[in-house]
């Protein structure tokens, strides 16, 4: 499937004098290409081409070493460990998985470095679609609401990986910088709300959007997303508040369960029928290694996604399949809570069955014999020119329906709000995969535990269960080494604590 809008002007970046690059800090904020870029805003179609390159952050997964969030989030949770060929092929991504993280120790460089570019981006253009006169007001309100949401999709991911952020609304100078304090995540919350309030009450942004527009936000999921970030405040007041705007998804009548479960993750299904947003990739845009190996922030040196990659067998040979490199094995928690559940056979590829019929690879770091299928890299999707590793363009599945439905059956069991509405939620993502419905007597704290199960089931590997440990207060009862009071978060990397001279603090226990 031939990507659309966020292929068509990838090597805009450089352009505009923001793209990441070997040896450039992030705190540099002021571009390079100043000059550049003080020329370049006076379009309505530079505006927009300003806008695409905010949402290709979205797909970054190379700031500063292998930070692609959905691997990272599985190797954290009980779903999966770190893999790799070794203890030492990635301690980022092993730091994490046991929690031995520290202020040099961990993605949190990168993270942070990917999402404040995003920031940026979408502060500028915010910033500069003011200062254009002969502008269309539809395109006009459309973009505002786009850069706003992806301001609050930046923050969401800021805010729950560090706790207290520096807080930007606008475009900031390099003396500026140096300044800021850490905003509480309350504020950080609130602004994300507002930003993500402004844009669902913009008309200008569509319900959906034509075939040659995929990748652009909607209404939907602007609401899911609000629905979303208030659930994660753990606010009981405010549970059924966060069910009003997931039920405006469901409502919508725009999306709806694929019969087929185990169709969800084919190439040939994206942006199905229950895709509420989709992070896309491509294998249209061939690129090199770039500076993979060379030290400062790493380039993302192709548009595909390299989870594909690094949760593929190391060296194997045999049928379905490529080669890949063993990261992100499958824990035997997952496949025992799994194995007797018809969404097993389509969450996690058994090597053992494999290697019985007469395919081979070699055992990974924290080997299991049990590996990623949703993202598990297939021969037929191989890219055939580039780096074949890193052309991979299977879409990150990033909003699905069935995690609308779920969550909104939780807002509303929290919200003591109406528990047959919630069953039925709940029973429609049981049901399409044959399970019994849930009755009346599955009410209250069952029916909520109930539907935590459901959301390890539906959801696994699909980077959600670290998080839904975190906000429920689960994970130092099944994370090895997590502490609670230490772990929900990251530690702020200490190379922005240094450059910021002091004005950033460390997160506690680091």
């Amino acid at each position: 499937m031939k990507k659309q809008i966020l292929s068509k002007y990838v090597f805009l970046l450089l352009a505009l004098g923001m793209a990441t690059s070997c040896g450039k800090d992030f705190l540099e904020l002021k571009p390079r290409g100043t000059q550049l870029e003080t020329n370049f805003y006076q379009t309505q179609e530079e505006i927009f081409q300003g806008l695409v390159a905010t949402y290709d952050v979205l797909g970054w997964q190379g700031t500063e070493g292998w930070t692609m969030l959905l691997g990272l989030l599985n190797a954290a949770s009980d779903d999966c460990f770190a893999g790799g060929s070794d203890a030492s092929d990635q301690p980022n991504w092993v730091a994490w998985d046991g929690f031995t993280l520290n202020p040099l120790l961990g993605p949190q460089l990168g993270l942070w470095k990917k999402y404040y570019a995003g920031v940026y981006r979408a502060n500028l253009v915010l910033q500069k679609i003011e200062e254009i006169e002969d502008i269309d007001p539809v395109f006009k309100a459309r973009t505002i609401a786009e850069a706003k949401t992806l301001r609050a999709w930046f923050y969401f991911d800021l805010v729950r990986l560090f706790g207290n952020v520096p807080l930007f609304t606008k475009p900031v100078s390099g003396d500026e910088i140096f300044s800021v304090k850490q905003a509480t995540p309350q504020a950080v919350y609130a602004q994300i709300e507002k930003d993500l309030t402004d844009a669902k009450n913009t008309s200008e942004l569509p319900e959906t959007v034509p075939p040659n527009e995929l990748g652009r936000l909607t209404q939907g999921v602007v609401s899911a997303m609000l629905g979303k970030v208030i659930l994660f405040q753990n606010n009981e007041g405010r549970m059924l508040e966060a069910a009003g705007h997931l039920e405006d998804v469901i409502n919508s009548g725009n999306y709806f369960l694929m019969p087929e479960y185990g169709d969800i993750f084919k190439r040939e299904n994206e942006w199905g029928p229950e895709s509420v947003f989709e992070i896309q990739f491509a294998d249209n845009r061939p690129g090199d290694w770039g500076c993979c190996f060379a030290s400062g922030p790493v380039s993302n040196a192709t548009e595909g996604n390299y989870n594909v990659q690094f949760f593929g067998m190391r060296d194997y040979s045999g049928p379905v399949y490529a080669s890949g490199w063993s990261f992100c094995p499958v824990t035997n928690d997952l496949v025992d809570f799994m194995k007797n559940d018809p969404r097993f056979k389509h969450t996690i590829v058994d090597g053992n069955a494999l290697k019985q019929a007469g395919a081979s690879y070699t055992a990974g770091f924290q080997n299991t014999d049990y590996f990623i299928k949703k993202y598990a890299p297939l021969a037929s999707n191989q890219a055939t020119d580039g780096v074949i590793a890193l052309e991979w363009a299977e879409n990150i599945r990033e909003i699905r329906y069935a995690d609308v439905l779920l969550m909104a059956a939780e807002a509303l069991v929290r919200g003591n709000g109406d528990q047959a509405k919630a069953r039925q939620y709940v029973n429609q993502v049981r049901t399409r995969v044959g399970l019994q419905p849930y009755v009346g007597n599955v009410s209250g704290q069952t029916l909520l535990n109930a539907i935590y199960r459901e959301r390890r089931l539906e959801l696994a590997t699909e980077g959600h269960r670290f998080w839904d440990l975190v906000r429920t207060g689960g994970a130092s009862e099944v994370l090895d080494g997590y502490q609670a009071g230490k772990h929900e978060y990251l530690p702020i990397p200490q190379q922005e604590i240094d450059l910021s001279q002091g004005a950033l603090v460390q997160n506690p226990n680091y």
